[in-house]
């Protein structure tokens, strides 16, 4: 679904935010990139994690194998756990205490917890885009469903808002595996095993639900291309002055004379943007004599073009899209 919607909207512009604040433009499939490739990089790891997972074996009360030396001789024990293994067909630590080492579950719920990371920032910024000062996204919301129960008019992010809470449940799961690696005295304590029964199923669990619950919000979420287009015909002019400085270096201009032009103009176009009114700052750059002799009218028009200040977003969106699909089909 993100590698569709990735290849979707790859040339899509929208505007990027750093410190949630307006910085230049990026292009929404780009950002749905971002998420696709971090859950595919996650998933890789988790493949190779499952792959390598050992049990403890047949070794004893404290992993040494006595009684099973007793049984069948010292010399047979490396046949007989083989043999076992491939019953199993699961491999085996070749040494372990009473339990197998507690810091494979360690391992296993920090990538669990990695998996909730990403879909929390994912939900968490599902939620920033649609808030309606934005309202780039929207999640799926049913003709009868009550977004408040006080507010009839609200449209909540529950699914998103679901998402982010359960994830940080499953981010306090690792420390609490940490220390049954890390305080599990000697070849074995007990101090582990209730919260064993708890925190490894529930993981698992919840992660489970994460993934259904954030399945759900994607494949229902719309976009609101107006929005979009509202959001970078604010702001966006404020990202060409980049553009802007270049090209007057080309021309010769003192940068620093430039830069101090360029600022005063900016800060114009912010008090009218506060105040509701369009973005005049191309406007003014074109009607200013410094830029003005040194830019044409059409130059300075070009430069702020939105759609040709995207850089690789685009190209790099597919890339990932397609590399997604030739791993999962």
């Amino acid at each position: 679904m993100l590698a569709d919607r990735a290849e979707r909207y790859a040339a899509l512009p929208v505007m990027a935010f750093t410190h949630l604040q307006p910085a230049e433009p990026t292009t929404l499939g780009y950002r749905y990139a971002s998420y696709a490739q971090d859950l595919a990089d996650t998933y890789a790891r988790f493949s190779d994690a499952l792959r390598s997972l050992k049990g403890k074996g047949f070794k004893g009360a404290v992993g040494t194998s006595a009684s099973y030396a007793e049984l069948i001789g010292v010399e047979r024990l490396d046949e007989f756990e083989a043999a076992l293994s491939k019953e199993l067909g699961i491999g085996f630590f070749d040494v372990a205490t009473q339990t197998y080492p507690r810091i494979q579950d360690y391992r296993v719920i920090s990538l669990l917890a990695e998996l909730a990371a990403i879909l929390h920032k994912m939900a968490f910024d599902f939620r920033i885009l649609q808030m309606p000062l934005l309202g780039e996204l929207s999640e799926p919301f049913g003709s009868r469903q009550v977004g408040s129960s006080a507010m009839p008019f609200k449209r909540n992010p529950i699914e998103a808002e679901k998402i982010d809470s359960l994830a940080r449940l499953v981010a306090s799961y690792p420390s609490v595996a940490w220390g049954d690696a890390a305080l599990s005295g000697l070849e074995r304590t007990l101090d582990d095993s209730a919260n064993r029964r708890v925190i490894l199923p529930e993981a698992f669990l919840a992660c489970d639900e994460l993934l259904q619950s954030m399945k759900n919000l994607i494949e229902g979420q719309s976009v609101d291309e107006t929005a979009i287009l509202r959001t970078a015909q604010a702001y966006a002019p404020f990202a060409a002055t980049e553009r802007v400085l270049m090209a007057l270096g080309k021309k010769g201009a003192d940068r620093q004379e430039a830069h101090e032009h360029l600022r005063d103009l900016a800060m114009i176009a912010w008090k009218a943007v506060r105040e509701g009114k369009p973005n005049p700052l191309r406007q003014l750059i074109q009607a200013d004599e410094f830029f003005a002799s040194r830019l044409s009218s059409d130059a300075i028009e070009s430069l702020f073009d939105v759609d040709t200040y995207i850089g690789a977003a685009e190209k790099r969106a597919r890339m990932v899209a397609a590399r997604i699909r030739s791993l999962f089909g």
